[in-house]
């Protein structure tokens, strides 16, 4: 049954391959712009891929605060922070704004795989002769290594940051969920403020499939290989798609109840009615359950109280696999027959942890502009992945919700409502 609390959204924050702030985001997704193109953040020699969608203008110093915790932080904990600092400055609040008691901080990530180069001195005091002494570590390059290393790296870190700086003493967490993580997080934060443990949230998500460390672990096999033409590399649902786009990004929303937001006064940007989360089983040869997606649709309408009539579309998860693309048409074309799909990893690629509070945000944006952008490189259609793509030009939004969809290949599925203001 849907809860009588009205939860909001009164901040937007986005940092993608295709803009910083909602502002350049919506104008790359206007200009058909994608943001995947060759490496030259994270130099990848001899690496069979050669592109992805980094954050070439990103500079942490511009958001981070205080600027001394830049020291802990790494690329994804930084990027995660810019997200909420700019949501929460759209939002107009600042630290002490909301009674710390009843801010809470709810963050999607992943493991963070070590910078190369933060490591590379205490590896070479374990080298001998080109191969690597194991025995070496402990008693040599433990004393290269920087003591405050690992608050770098720990997938909690995001939300820690966030809740000090805002001082949100409330409820604090972190879903580790890869691709499932950031939906699943506004799910919790959406379930505090339902049952008035909260009056705001601070939800999203960060996330990185990129830097040489994390491609060497994850390898190559169901990633594209178009390193001649990187902007057509990611085809959601496409028939001449060869794997999906590694990626790097961080978003995140201000959620309060309607009745906080409007006694202070807020800009109302849109809602989130409902959200859910489902488990199915996968193996190597369908590593993606359509039931499990039907069943996650379906249970998200209920719990939002609308039904696929209400939908302007869904924001499909779209990750351009070989194997994964038809298992996912086959789940939303059970629950959502001829309502239409977006696929926004087109123009920035999988982020990971990231890419559902990503995804949620130009989900936003689109309600906001009474617009859904065009999935790019959708040339030539599949007729294994038989739902009514949105290509070619923006499709005009007529419908008061969204619907944004998230698995991953281990068989989590979750999803989430947005809807106009």
């Amino acid at each position: 049954m849907q809860s009588q609390v009205e939860v909001v959204i009164t901040g937007n924050g986005v940092v993608s391959p295709i803009g910083i702030g909602n502002e350049a985001v919506w104008d790359s997704l206007m200009a058909g712009k994608s943001g995947i193109a060759p490496f030259s953040v994270f130099p990848m020699p001899d690496y069979p891929v050669t592109f992805g969608g980094e954050l070439k203008d990103f500079d942490g110093k511009k958001y981070v605060k205080p600027r001394k915790a830049l020291k802990v932080m790494c690329r994804e904990i930084q990027t995660g922070f810019a997200a909420a600092a700019l949501a929460m400055d759209q939002a107009g609040l600042e630290p002490g704004s909301i009674d710390p008691d009843r801010l809470g901080v709810v963050y999607g990530s992943e493991m963070m795989y070590s910078d190369f180069e933060d490591l590379r001195a205490a590896y070479d005091q374990c080298i001998e002769e080109g191969w690597y002494q194991h025995d070496r570590w402990g008693p040599s390059a433990m004393s290269e290594t920087n003591p405050l290393w690992m608050l770098k790296y720990l997938p909690n870190m995001p939300a820690c940051h966030v809740g000090i700086y805002y001082d949100g003493r409330g409820h604090n967490n972190t879903i580790c969920l890869e691709e499932a993580s950031a939906i699943n997080a506004v799910a919790e934060a959406l379930a505090h403020l339902r049952r008035g443990t909260m009056d705001c949230m601070i939800a999203g998500a960060t996330g990185s499939r990129l830097n040489l460390n994390v491609l060497l672990y994850r390898g190559d096999a169901l990633l594209s290989h178009r390193n001649d033409a990187p902007e057509k590399a990611s085809r959601p649902f496409e028939k001449d798609r060869d794997g999906s786009v590694s990626s790097e990004a961080a978003a995140s929303m201000v959620l309060e109840t309607r009745e906080k937001a409007e006694a202070r006064g807020a800009n109302i940007l849109g809602k989130v009615l409902g959200a859910s989360s489902t488990f199915g089983r996968v193996t190597a040869d369908a590593p993606v359950c359509p039931t499990a997606v039907a069943n996650c649709i379906t249970a998200t309408l209920r719990d939002s109280g609308i039904t696929k009539d209400d939908l302007a579309c869904i924001v499909s998860h779209g990750s351009g696999n070989i194997a994964d693309d038809p298992l996912e048409a086959a789940g939303i074309k059970a629950a959502l027959p001829g309502v239409p799909v977006a696929a926004f990893k087109s123009y920035y690629g999988n982020s990971g942890s990231a890419s559902g509070a990503l995804d949620a945000g130009v989900a936003l944006l689109a309600l906001q502009h009474g617009k859904v952008p065009a999935t790019l490189n959708y040339d030539t259609p599949d007729p294994a992945c038989d739902i009514p793509v949105i290509h070619g030009q923006p499709l005009d939004i007529d419908k008061p919700a969204i619907l944004v969809l998230s698995h991953t290949r281990k068989g989590q599925c979750a999803a989430m409502v947005v809807a106009k203001a």
